[in-house]
């Protein structure tokens, strides 16, 4: 057995189901390079530490709660904090909670999710929020994890489920951060289900310390006509790698889903897409910016299925990037899979560095170099921001990517 999975399952007292799944991840063990899932994002490093489980929870700043409004559920090195969390007064037909005891589904998991299963197997708590058909409008909820400094490096793992009720209209936003550096590993699974004409905005922020690793997947399923409108900004972490799943099930279901790499440094960030069109006339629109500078490097596989009998669908990925520097990587997968007659369906992915000629341009107007580059990736990134509709929600995201812009630029 690897030092990570011994140091994960030390101790482990789950129930028989959990037993059963523990032993099956123990016995396939983590994914090699040789493994299409994991070509690009190699485990050995991370294979050879260990973790211990996290118990204290240190107190943390106010500063990082600035901005964040209720309801507001937060976690601190993966525990729920009582005294920085505000949801006793949600909405009428809204209901949040703490989940004591996730369902115990690893055995559904293919070998090639080892964290996912992982996380199947070890998480006891995360949220559960579930809103009743007809409502038009739910203030944004937001669930904040924060990492924080502790004497040995810690592990925790957190479940959520979103349940979105018929013809309702809501708003999750998820912010992963940091109070000062620290270098633990984190797991989060979250399920979502989309009732008929159902509509849910989903944000995410990442923008962890520069060692943390974290790993998320994100299971989402919709019924007739209902959207799902998605937004991820990677700007943080050592080892960040994040699965978005979306079964588009019912007739008529459209899912939007955009989102920002950006990797400096040495960080190494990941995301993968498997959309599955199984009913008639099902859209999906996948926009995806990718910057990579000093060392740092950006993995993207974008993978579309259009199944047999999911006739008119229509499907559109495009996943454009720039290499800031001679060290840093991009790499890049584009999958279309098509089962079906008369579909519409394209995708693309570039990778080049900054137009020399624009940059060019804006010295010859007076632009300092770094200036003339901020500018430009900044341009290159905001159009994805830019589409989200809550202003509020907007600025927000705009003010996190505009510090990891600015960080680098000037690296």
């Amino acid at each position: 057995m690897s030092a990570l999975l011994d140091s994960l399952t030390a101790g482990f007292d789950g129930n028989p189901p959990r037993r059963s799944a523990l032993d099956a991840l123990l016995r396939d063990g983590l994914p090699h390079a040789r493994v299409e899932a994991w070509k690009y994002t190699p485990l050995r490093a991370l294979e050879r530490r260990s973790f211990v489980a996290a118990e204290a929870m240190p107190e943390i700043g106010t500063d990082l709660l600035a901005g964040i409004p209720a309801p507001r559920l937060v976690f601190v090195n993966g525990q729920f904090d009582a005294a920085s969390s505000d949801f006793a007064a949600p909405a009428a037909g809204v209901s949040i909670a703490l989940i004591n005891a996730p369902v115990d589904d690893a055995a559904e998991l293919p070998a090639d999710a080892p964290f996912a299963r992982l996380n199947t197997v070890l998480a006891h708590t995360g949220v559960a929020i579930r809103v009743e058909a007809g409502i038009e409008a739910v203030a944004p909820i937001h669930i904040v994890c924060i990492g924080t400094p502790l004497a040995a490096d810690t592990a925790w793992h957190l479940r959520h489920r979103i349940e979105v009720g018929t013809g309702t209209n809501c708003t999750v936003v998820e912010h992963l951060l940091a109070s000062d550096e620290h270098a633990h590993l984190s797991t989060t699974r979250s399920e979502i289900v989309l009732a008929d004409d159902a509509r849910l905005t989903h944000a995410r922020m990442q923008d962890e310390a520069l060692r943390a690793t974290s790993f998320l997947r994100t299971d989402a399923t919709l019924a007739d006509n209902a959207q799902y409108t998605r937004i991820d900004l990677e700007l943080g972490g050592g080892l960040s790698r994040h699965e978005l799943n979306v079964l588009l099930q019912g007739n008529g279901a459209r899912v939007n889903a955009d989102g920002v790499l950006l990797a400096d440094g040495k960080r190494h960030l990941d995301t993968r897409l498997g959309i599955e069109h199984i009913g008639r006339d099902t859209i999906c629109a996948l926009r995806w910016r990718g910057l990579a500078s000093q060392r740092g490097k950006a993995v993207f596989h974008g993978g579309i299925t259009i199944h047999a009998g999911a006739d008119g669908s229509e499907a559109d990925l495009s996943n454009r990037n720039l290499l800031l520097s001679a060290d840093a990587e991009i790499d890049t997968q584009p999958v279309l899979e098509i089962y079906a007659d008369e579909v519409k369906a394209a995708h693309g992915a570039t990778v080049g560095q900054l137009d020399p000629i624009a940059l060019f341009y804006l010295r010859s107007r007076g632009l300092t170099e770094v200036d003339a580059r901020r500018l430009l990736t900044a341009a290159f990134c905001r159009e994805i921001v830019a589409s989200v509709e809550d202003a509020g929600l907007r600025t927000q995201l705009d003010a996190g990517l505009e510090r990891a812009l600015a960080r680098v630029v000037a690296a």
